[in-house]
């Protein structure tokens, strides 16, 4: 099976009301069960806060350490997912219903890694 990042970016700014976020965090909970259920979870984790980042970059042979995020934006990568599926169309309906629990955009892109698991 193929595998693919779904990436959850998130909005800058105050986080939904608790009664708001109780309901998101039930949604994702009930979308990460189905995903275990269907075989389909490969590895899901949330980030913190960009501030939190710390950026490396090449510059005339030194690498130069930068704190915050590598670019200002409105949005920013909260959490994702690796999940396996057998074609891209069943990723962008593992996207869908992770747009629907998270009610967040969701990016859906092909991924994979040297040492390539088998199923």
């Amino acid at each position: 099976m193929a595998h693919y990042l779904l990436s959850v970016y998130q909005p800058e700014g105050t986080p939904p009301p608790p009664e708001e976020l109780e309901k998101v965090m039930r949604d994702v909970d009930a979308y990460n069960k189905e995903l275990k259920a269907a075989g389909a979870w490969v590895f899901a984790g949330g980030l913190h806060a960009p501030s939190t980042a710390t950026v490396m970059r090449l510059k005339d042979g030194d690498v130069l350490m930068t704190d915050g995020p590598f670019a200002e934006g409105k949005e920013y990568l909260g959490g994702l997912s690796i999940i396996q599926a057998p074609d891209l169309d069943a990723a962008l309906e593992w996207g869908r219903k992770a747009a629907m629990a998270t009610t967040l955009p969701i990016e859906v892109r092909p991924f994979y890694w040297d040492d390539e698991p088998t199923s």
